[in-house]
């Protein structure tokens, strides 16, 4: 059984496919998971804002029968009194069964799982990590492309602060001849522990660019992320860098017929919404297989067997 999940890498491939396989039963017979929750509940506490994760988590609850608590705002939570983190979380324990948590701090989902006597599931912290999102990825890539190796990844715009990036990068590189197009202008490149890490693996390769047009006929799956501006100090870096890239359907002209575009949402600029209607857009279809992917997780962090 799954204890915390705090960052990809706490799940091994196997419990990663696991999951995968579990998602798609549930996708297959919905029917069969509808009360398999039944008399637990999940406490959602977002200290930063959230509409996908939170409502995801909370209709994959409500679905397979369950109960859902919790805050969307932390000026509605004792935070406000300067209530720590490990006191919330161990206050919410004595009423839920687990707990899903968004912060703006790095690492305080991992110091909450410290003191926690129930689940924690990271929904992310800050500029780091953001795991969930990433199986939502890595079960649309499987549903899309029908594999996980030997694919050839684009991920364009904010690389540097953009935690599903950093995630999903460090999963991906588990699998075989996987291939990484990093997109971005010199400002916004992945960080070096992404660089020396994941992508030093020897079943990979990665180049870095600030050109989308010279990559994206090469890429099977392209993965655009916005300029987040809430991870910026200086307005003025955030002007001249929120419209780096905007994908638009001359820019995919020399695509592949059977690219898979995905975005973790919200977008902004990045994807211009004429892109909408190519068959190849698939960020929509992402959310909603997000929330399948969310109850095979809740199901397996808390020993349902079906």
């Amino acid at each position: 059984m799954i204890k915390n999940l705090n960052d990809i890498n706490d799940l091994s491939g196997e419990q990663v496919e696991r999951l995968i396989a579990l998602a798609e039963d549930i996708l297959a017979d919905r029917a069969k998971y509808q009360d398999s929750l039944k008399h637990r509940t999940l406490a959602t506490l977002f200290f930063e804002p959230s509409t996908r994760t939170r409502l995801s988590f909370e209709a994959a609850m409500l679905e397979m029968g369950g109960n859902v608590i919790g805050f969307a705002d932390p000026n509605s939570s004792s935070a406000t009194k300067g209530e720590s983190v490990a006191d919330t979380v161990r206050t919410v324990a004595c009423y839920s069964d687990i707990i899903v948590m968004r912060h703006p701090k790095e690492g305080a989902p991992i110091a909450a799982s410290l003191r926690s006597p129930v689940p924690i599931i990271n929904a992310g912290d800050g500029g780091h990590h953001h795991p969930t999102q990433t199986l939502a990825d890595l079960f649309t890539i499987r549903r899309e492309k029908g594999r996980l190796d030997g694919l050839t990844i684009g991920l364009c715009g904010d690389l540097k602060f953009g935690r599903t990036v950093h995630s999903l990068i460090q999963a991906m590189s588990r699998y075989d001849g996987v291939r990484f197009a990093l997109v971005s202008p010199e400002e916004l490149r992945a960080p070096d522990y992404i660089l020396e890490g994941a992508l030093r693996r020897p079943n990979v390769s990665y180049q870095e660019t600030d050109s989308l047009e010279s990559v994206v006929p090469e890429l099977d799956a392209l993965y655009m992320t916005r300029v987040q501006r809430e991870r910026f100090f200086n307005e003025a870096d955030y002007v001249r860098l929120k419209d780096s890239y905007i994908l638009t359907l001359k820019t995919l002209e020399r695509a592949k017929r059977d690219l898979t575009i995905l975005h973790p949402l919200p977008r902004v600029n990045e994807i211009a919404v004429e892109v909408d209607d190519d068959p190849r857009a698939r960020y929509f279809q992402q959310m909603f297989y997000g929330k399948v992917i969310r109850k095979a997780l809740l199901a397996a962090m808390l020993g349902v067997s079906v």
